[in-house]
């Protein structure tokens, strides 16, 4: 070892190749080569598999769409309207009771639809006219159509929210520039069909009795609203594939 004399006259060591130098701060500094730790920022998170997407949103589209319409529809076959507005009220309100009995939150699309069924019920009570409790719906579609074309430029449009109940992604990949353009792209998709589907539920309901409205209004809307789901999930699954891994 070769001891150096400084200009103080203080006797000093130089550090040997591949020792950590002390940095201004104090803390060593590590030697030339060596790899830097990871920050952990910018690292993506995994992503979920599919069938794990699956299994997490097909029981929130079963049970905040496909079971109510399928329970009133069924229960307007056997019962008339007012039999089916009945069971309708009790499937919806027996749904947030057995969450609060289970003690767990209900989800704040249970709650909104709740009370939107209450108010369609009454109108179509007071007014005995089954027109006044379809309507409120159109013009809630109408308004849902409107609310995605509107909200598709922001940061966090309303498709945004959406998704994030069906498929939780990190935060990180939401802000990504791929997902922000698959958010604006299918805000306008939603907006236009959603739009679309206001129209033409209300054109059927001027036009047609109550039984053929609901036959006609579920088969044209399925396809409607199937093809535009089609269009989301394949694009989402693009997007997804083409994050950095």
């Amino acid at each position: 070892m070769t001891l150096l004399q400084s200009p103080s006259g203080v006797q000093v060591c130089p550090p040997s190749s591949g020792a950590s130098a002390p940095s201004p701060s104090g803390a060593p500094v590590p030697p030339a080569g060596t790899p830097a730790a990871p920050s952990g920022r910018g690292t993506p998170a995994a992503l979920p598999s599919p069938a794990a997407m699956f299994r997490h949103a097909a029981p929130r589209v079963l049970e905040a769409m496909v079971l109510p319409a399928a329970v009133f529809y069924a229960a307007m076959v056997f019962t008339g309207l007012y039999g089916a507005l009945a069971v309708a009220l009790a499937w919806v309100y027996g749904g947030v009771a057995w969450r609060l009995v289970r003690r767990r939150a209900a989800p704040g699309m249970m709650l909104l639809a709740a009370g939107a069924i209450t108010v369609r019920v009454v109108l179509a009570v007071l007014n005995k006219n089954p027109v006044f409790f379809f309507l409120p719906e159109c013009l809630g579609i109408f308004c849902a159509s409107m609310a995605f074309l509107l909200t598709a430029s922001l940061r966090r449009p309303l498709i945004q929210r959406v998704a994030a109940d069906l498929v939780p992604l990190p935060d990180h990949l939401n802000e990504h520039p791929l997902m922000r353009r698959f958010f604006f792209r299918h805000s306008v998709l939603w907006g236009c069909a959603q739009f679309l589907n206001a129209g033409l539920s209300l054109w059927l309901l001027i036009t047609l009795d109550t039984e053929m409205y609901l036959i006609v209004r579920t088969s044209a809307v399925a396809v409607l609203l199937g093809g535009a789901a089609l269009v989301s999930a394949l694009g989402f699954r693009r997007c997804l594939r083409a994050l950095p891994a």
